[in-house]
C-alpha cells in the first residue's frame, strides 16, 4: 500500500501564491501527481512526475504552477503562483507505482484525502 498525505492549502486572494506538500510512505512509486476538483466538476489533471524527474503540465496552470520532489518522489510540492479564482479546488495527491505520463485520474490507484485551496477575486 501507499498512504499520501497533503498538506499546504488554505485562503488566498486572486495572484496570490500557496505551496501543497505531498508526503508518501509505504511502498515505492513511480510517479506522482496533482489533481484538483471543483464542485459540480470532474476531477481534473494539474502535473505529474515521475522517479526521473520528467514532469507534464495541464495547460491551464504552465507557467504557474511548479512541481518539484524530494528524496526520490517520498515527497512531492506543487507552488501555484498567480492564483486565479477558477483554481478553486480541492487539490488530491495521486501515485502510481508502474507508470506514468498522463493526467487521467483513472491511471493512478493510490489517493490523498485532498487539501482545499480557495482563491478570491
Amino acid at each position: 500500500q501507499v498512504h499520501l498525505v497533503e498538506s499546504g492549502g488554505g485562503s488566498v486572494q486572486s495572484g496570490g501564491s500557496l505551496r501543497l506538500s505531498c508526503k508518501a510512505s509505504g511502498y515505492s512509486v513511480y510517479c506522482m501527481g496533482w489533481f484538483r476538483q471543483a464542485p459540480a466538476k470532474e476531477r481534473e489533471g494539474v502535473v505529474c512526475i515521475d522517479i526521473n524527474g520528467e514532469t507534464r503540465y495541464a495547460d491551464s496552470v504552465k507557467g504557474r504552477f511548479t512541481i518539484s520532489q524530494d528524496n526520490a518522489l517520498n515527497t512531492i510540492y506543487l507552488q501555484l503562483n498567480s492564483l486565479k479564482p477558477e483554481d478553486t479546488a480541492m487539490y488530491y495527491c495521486a501515485a502510481d507505482r508502474m507508470r506514468c505520463g498522463n493526467l487521467a485520474p483513472y491511471n493512478y490507484d493510490y489517493w490523498g484525502q485532498g487539501t482545499q485551496v480557495t482563491v478570491s477575486s
